[in-house]
């Protein structure tokens, strides 16, 4: 059968392909042995049915699909990279720079009373839209990689990046891209107008601070908005990245519809990045453990566009650290377009032996590779080994 989408707990399944023909025996035992209890097939596609209607709507195995019911369509997957990870990975790591120093400019401007001149950072949107769109790999995830007390910068660069890649992975034209990555740049200059002394707090906030906090949106909103150069979009996305599908988010308490497309994306590149960085008061979460958690967040995210940014960075994302079938650990070193769970890694010790092992490359998704990820590992035990290096190389940060 031709499998048209998969239906259930999609993050756990085996199966992370937009649409393929189920073949294989072990395959179709893997997905009945999963948590997978319906699917969708296409007939028009299968080898199980000789003829067929020219318009027959794929099916619904096992299962009445009521009339209201649309057919799910899985998305296209997003252009295949034009430039290898390594090649990418040194021009990514020079963007990061300047762009931390843009946005410490952009900071001191506004601290300064100085008006916002949006339009003096469009050579730099253009540059990471541009490497985003050549390789997203190398700069979303080396601008993950930041210190804390560059993290309210850094944090800037890394939701533009993330937010050409995500609009990239929903099918958005080349302007698009670059417009969503505007909005994701300037979307916490809000934060300009905060007190230093809460915005690098070591520790917990207090309700009050917090409350000072939640004021950032509106005070970017106002700031972009008296400059006088921003688009509807980035006062959009600058006021409303914190509200969430459930209404429980701030400023305005906005839920599902009533929030942006462009919004409910900034909402998940701007948490994502926020989890995975090191900042003041906790040190960053491992991005395969971000992104598990985040899935596990009910009424927090849109379901589409959380599902497309899983594709745009894998359910492994570069950086993650993984357990392997052959007891090794490894850090992910770049995705496989034909499978999220087939990643590319770099092993660099052994369980059965308890030592370390010269890093060895393995392309998971290699036809004829027997070793496969069975768990994520925990990023604190290898915390004083050099991890990033050994799939980011000279461009990890020193």
């Amino acid at each position: 059968m031709h499998v048209h989408a998969l239906e259930g707990a999609w993050i756990d399944h085996p199966f992370w392909k937009t649409r393929f023909v189920l073949d294989d025996p072990a395959d179709l035992k893997r997905l009945r042995t999963s948590v997978v209890r319906e699917v969708w097939i296409d007939t028009r596609l299968g080898c199980d049915v000789a003829t067929v209607e020219a318009d027959a709507a794929p099916a619904r195995a096992a299962a009445t699909v009521p009339s209201r019911m649309p057919v799910a369509s899985a998305p296209a997957p997003a252009p295949a990279p034009s430039r290898s990870m390594a090649d990418e990975l040194q021009q990514a790591a020079a963007i990061c720079n300047r762009g931390r120093q843009a946005v410490i400019a952009m900071f001191n401007e506004v601290r300064l009373g100085h008006a916002l001149e949006t339009e003096r950072c469009l050579p730099l949107v253009e540059e990471i839209a541009s490497s985003v769109l050549r390789n997203p790999g190398a700069l979303v995830s080396l601008a993950r990689l930041k210190t804390k007390d560059d993290y309210s910068y850094m944090h800037s660069v890394a939701v533009c990046a993330l937010m050409v890649a995500l609009a990239r992975q929903l099918g958005m034209d080349d302007a698009q891209c670059r417009q969503a990555g505007f909005a994701g740049l300037l979307h916490d200059m809000g934060k300009a107008l905060m007190p230093p002394e809460i915005l690098n707090k070591p520790g917990r906030l207090t309700e009050e601070e917090f409350a000072i906090m939640r004021a950032h949106p509106q005070r970017g909103h106002d700031l972009l908005q008296e400059g006088g150069g921003a688009t509807a979009e980035m006062l959009d996305v600058c006021l409303h990245h914190h509200e969430r599908i459930d209404g429980k988010g701030y400023p305005n308490g906005l839920a599902a519809e009533q929030i942006t497309r462009l919004a409910r994306m900034g909402a998940v590149c701007d948490v994502y990045d926020a989890i995975t960085s090191n900042r003041p008061y906790k040190d960053g979460w491992d991005p395969a453990e971000s992104i598990a958690r985040m899935a596990s967040w009910k009424g927090h995210f849109d379901t589409e566009i959380f599902q497309a940014f899983v594709r745009s960075l894998g359910i492994y994302p570069t950086g993650s650290l993984v357990r392997l079938q052959s007891q090794q650990v490894a850090v992910v070193v770049e995705q496989n377009p034909a499978s999220l769970v087939a990643p590319t890694v770099k092993a660099f010790y052994s369980m059965r032996s308890q030592m370390p092992v010269p890093p060895r490359l393995i392309e998971l998704g290699r036809p004829g590779c027997s070793d496969r990820i069975v768990a994520r590992e925990p990023a604190e035990p290898w915390k004083a080994l050099n991890v990033d290096a050994l799939w980011a190389g000279e461009a990890a940060p020193r």
